[in-house]
C-alpha cells in the first residue's frame, strides 16, 4: 500500500451545551445515574442554521489550514455521516461546495463506524492515486432522537472531526480491519424515510423518523465486535495490546469502552477519550477524540495510534497506525 503522512486535522463542535444535570430534570432521574451508566456530563447540541454539513465544512477547514492545503489541492473529499444534510445529493456535495474542492466527493454510511471505513477506502484511493485526501466524519444525532427517549437522548451529541491525508514515503496503515452482520440491522433504526418505508402523514404522526434502539442488544454486540476487530487487526500487525501506544475507541459508552479494554488487554492508560464532555458524536467521535488528543501533544511520531469503532447495522472496524506527524 502507498504510503501516506496526516498532515491536518480539525474539529467542530456547536456551541449549546446541555448537561446530565439538564436532562436528568427533564426525564425526572438523578444525574449521578445518567453519568454513572454512560460515562457523559455533558453533550453539544446543533442549534439554528447549523448542520450536518456545516459541522464538516468547519471541520475540514480547519483540517486543510493546518495542512497547509487549500480545497484546490484535495483529489478526493470522504464524508462519513449517518445525518445527511438531505436525503439527495450526498452531504459531501455541500461540502464539496463549500471548500472548493477539486476532486471527487462521495459518503460513507456505516453509522458510527463511518470514520473508520472512510479511512481505509482513503487508504485504498492513496494507494490508486497518491494525492490529498479529506476525510470527514460528521453527524446530527440529536436531531434523530426522540426527545422523550431517555436512553437516546442521554448518549447523543453532534460533532464533526476530520484529517488530511497526504502522499508519504512510509506506509502508516500497518493493519486494518472491517466487518459487518445485517442480521443486527434492527436494534438501531430510523425505520421511515426511505424507499422501504416512504415519508407519509402517518409515519410522521407515528414518530417513525425518529430513531429506535434496543440498549441491550447494541451493548453486548458493540462489545463483542469491536474485541473481535481489534484483536484480528493485531494479529495481523504482529502486535500484542501492550504495544498500543494510544486507543482512540469510537466514544459511544464508557461502560463498553472498559469493556473492550478488559477484553484485549490494552492497558487503561492508553486510552484516549472525550465522552463525557462531548457524548457520543457517532462518526465525528474519532476524528473529534484524535484531533484534541494531537493537539495536547500526547500522540508522538513513531507511536501505535489503535482506532476502533462499532455502527447499526451492525458494523465495526478498526485500524492501527504507525503515527508520522505532522510536516
Amino acid at each position: 500500500m502507498s504510503g501516506f503522512d496526516i498532515t491536518g486535522w480539525g474539529i467542530s463542535v456547536p456551541e449549546r451545551v446541555v448537561t446530565s444535570a439538564q436532562l436528568a430534570k427533564r426525564f425526572g432521574v438523578d444525574e449521578h445515574w445518567i453519568v454513572s451508566r454512560c460515562g457523559i456530563r455533558e453533550r453539544r447540541a446543533v442549534g439554528p442554521g447549523q448542520s450536518t454539513a456545516s459541522m464538516a465544512v468547519e471541520a475540514g477547514r480547519r483540517a486543510l489550514e493546518r495542512a497547509g492545503l487549500t480545497g484546490a489541492d484535495i483529489a478526493h473529499l470522504i464524508v462519513a455521516t449517518a445525518t445527511p444534510e438531505q436525503p439527495s445529493p450526498a452531504t459531501s456535495a455541500f461540502v464539496h461546495e463549500a471548500l472548493g474542492i477539486a476532486g471527487s466527493a462521495h459518503d460513507v454510511n456505516s453509522e458510527c463506524a463511518g470514520f473508520v471505513y472512510g479511512l481505509v477506502t482513503a487508504a485504498g484511493l492513496m494507494h490508486l492515486d497518491p494525492r490529498p485526501i479529506l476525510l470527514i466524519g460528521s453527524d446530527t444525532h440529536t436531531l434523530t432522537a426522540n426527545p422523550a427517549d431517555r436512553d437516546l437522548s442521554i448518549l447523543v451529541g453532534d460533532g464533526a472531526g476530520a484529517i488530511v491525508l497526504q502522499p508519504g514515503p512510509e506506509n502508516r496503515m500497518l493493519a486494518w480491519n472491517l466487518g459487518a452482520d445485517g442480521t443486527c440491522k434492527d436494534s438501531l433504526k430510523v425505520p421511515a424515510g426511505g424507499s422501504r418505508m416512504p415519508t407519509t402523514e402517518d409515519t410522521v404522526r407515528r414518530g417513525l423518523h425518529y430513531a429506535q434502539i434496543n440498549g441491550n442488544e447494541i451493548y453486548l454486540n458493540a462489545v463483542r465486535y469491536t474485541v473481535r476487530t481489534v484483536r484480528e487487526t493485531l494479529e495481523s500487525a504482529k502486535l500484542a495490546p501492550a504495544d498500543v501506544d494510544h486507543i482512540v475507541p469510537h466514544q459511544a459508552n464508557i461502560r463498553i469502552i472498559n469493556s473492550v479494554l478488559n477484553h484485549t488487554g490494552i492497558p487503561a492508560d492508553r486510552l484516549v477519550t472525550n465522552l463525557e464532555k462531548y457524548g457520543n458524536t457517532a462518526s465525528g467521535s474519532i476524528p473529534i477524540a484524535l484531533s484534541e488528543a494531537l493537539d495536547a501533544g500526547r500522540i508522538q511520531a513513531g507511536q501505535h495510534v489503535l482506532l476502533a469503532g462499532f455502527g447499526a447495522g451492525m458494523t465495526w472496524g478498526s485500524v492501527l497506525l504507525k503515527w508520522g506527524g505532522a510536516r
